[in-house]
């Protein structure tokens, strides 16, 4: 088990080293620098424990960052006000810094046992693992022999299937598992700043740059770079990213020289690119080098057997999250969830899955799926209680997925960030940005203390 710390003072920092030793846990104790750099910091760990420290003022902002990693707080007072606060801002367990160090070592002896033990339990892995489906378990396979090499990989797949989780999973089990994964939504970034992320820049390149700025590329740099939705790069940045993947070498923009970097490319999309590159859409000679190595995700609706062993999956790891009760599935909901054709994929499942948790006051948990061709009307179940199903039609059954859309949104947005938004929606934050556009809903500015 691996323990990222996080701590200015060095003498509660070498307790907590002592106390993680105690309990056979490996520590890591490397930090970005100041803020900007925590932007880009993907800690690679299974616990994290936070004290003071100037780069991590914001527990919330350091929790949106490590997540789904857990993460605990070291606070100076244990008040119930405070230990609200930090709970609400994300964390898992919470310690009085002022304690001595046999309270600290077994504080986290008993952290490391929960998670030892959360991890024990069936069910409870970081990712579904495949008994049913043949499919899946051929990939499995496949992404534990591409793991093996640096070869660039291309990962396709329909939207939702899951291609960033299959990223991660090679780059986990690969001899660069101990370094970073850098991943980057080439949809996300504006297309003017698409260079200047991915290769940095030297101070005064550009009105704007007052000092130098570290690229994607260059921070993976050891480790892997993943580059989601590749098929979205603009044809300038394609150049400059063939170049690298030729070169093995970068140049920020504004520079004079190049700096070579080791970095195992892996790419993702859900578009062909071998049309695009047909119609002029994409390069050509960029295609055949990022399609060396090749994983084909399949959709759900062509996973025979996993749906429902999936959604008791999410079941138990979205309760657990939620803090509500674990319900079995209704009978009638184990039919819907086969029958559905889930165009949203595996992020469409885990979303109805939270859905119904939040919702659902039975014994069992009823799911309301939209019937094929109408998205709008639902299907009643037998088993339904009658109080139940007015609720939760109301919330999902018969509102579309536009209707749908803006109640999210309205509901939480003061209490979310664009990003938070985005991802308990299951879209990227540009997509999220113009459905906000086309419903009238723009983002209301923050009241200023």
């Amino acid at each position: 088990m691996r323990i990222q710390l996080i701590e200015q003072d060095p003498a509660l920092l070498e307790a907590l080293k002592e106390a993680c030793q105690h309990a056979e846990a490996q520590v890591l104790t490397d930090i970005p620098a100041d803020e900007r750099g925590l932007a880009h910091w993907q800690p690679q760990c299974d616990l994290v424990i936070a004290g003071q420290h100037p780069a991590f003022s914001d527990l919330a902002a350091l929790n949106r960052v490590a997540w789904p990693i857990p993460l605990a707080a070291l606070l100076p007072t244990t008040r119930p006000q405070s230990v609200m606060q930090a709970a609400r801002s994300g964390a898992v367990d919470v310690c009085n810094r002022e304690a001595d160090a046999a309270y600290l070592a077994d504080w986290v002896g008993q952290l490391c046992a929960r998670h030892r033990n959360a991890r024990d339990k069936a069910g409870q892995r970081d990712y579904f693992h495949s008994e049913a489906c043949a499919k899946m378990r051929g990939l499995e396979d496949t992404i534990g022999r591409v793991a093996r090499t640096d070869s660039t990989l291309l990962i396709v797949g329909e939207t939702g299937t899951g291609k960033e989780l299959a990223a991660r999973q090679v780059h986990r089990i690969s001899s660069r598992g101990d370094k970073p994964i850098v991943t980057v939504n080439c949809a996300a970034i504006p297309e003017t700043l698409i260079e200047s992320e991915l290769f940095g820049y030297e101070k005064g390149a550009f009105t704007g740059a007052t000092a130098n700025r570290l690229g994607l590329i260059e921070a993976a740099d050891g480790g892997t770079l993943f580059l989601d939705e590749v098929g979205e790069l603009p044809l300038a940045a394609q150049a400059r990213l063939l170049r690298f993947m030729q070169e093995g070498e970068i140049r920020r923009i504004g520079s004079v020289t190049s700096k070579r970097v080791d970095v195992r490319l892996i790419c993702a999309t859900h578009r062909n690119l071998a049309e695009l590159a047909a119609r002029g859409e994409f390069r050509e000679d960029l295609f055949y080098r990022i399609d060396v190595l090749r994983l084909n995700i399949p959709p759900l609706r062509e996973r025979d057997g996993d749906i429902v062993a999936m959604a008791e999956w999410f079941i138990e790891k979205q309760a657990a999250k939620l803090g509500v009760p674990a319900k079995p599935l209704s009978e009638y909901s184990r039919d819907s969830l086969a029958a559905h054709r889930w165009p949203g994929n595996v992020r469409e499942l885990q979303n109805v899955i939270e859905r119904s948790l939040v919702m659902s006051m039975g014994a069992e948990l009823h799911i309301k799926l939209p019937e094929a061709g109408s998205p709008k009307t639902s299907r009643e179940g037998p088993s339904d209680p009658p109080g139940e199903v007015a609720l939760i039609e109301n919330a999902s059954g018969e509102l579309s997925l536009e209707d749908y859309f803006q109640r999210f949104v309205l509901q939480h947005q003061d209490a979310m960030n664009e990003t938070e938004l985005a991802q308990k929606l299951g879209i990227s934050r540009k997509c999220l940005w113009e459905r906000r556009q086309r419903f009238g809903i723009p983002r209301q500015k923050q009241k200023s203390a």
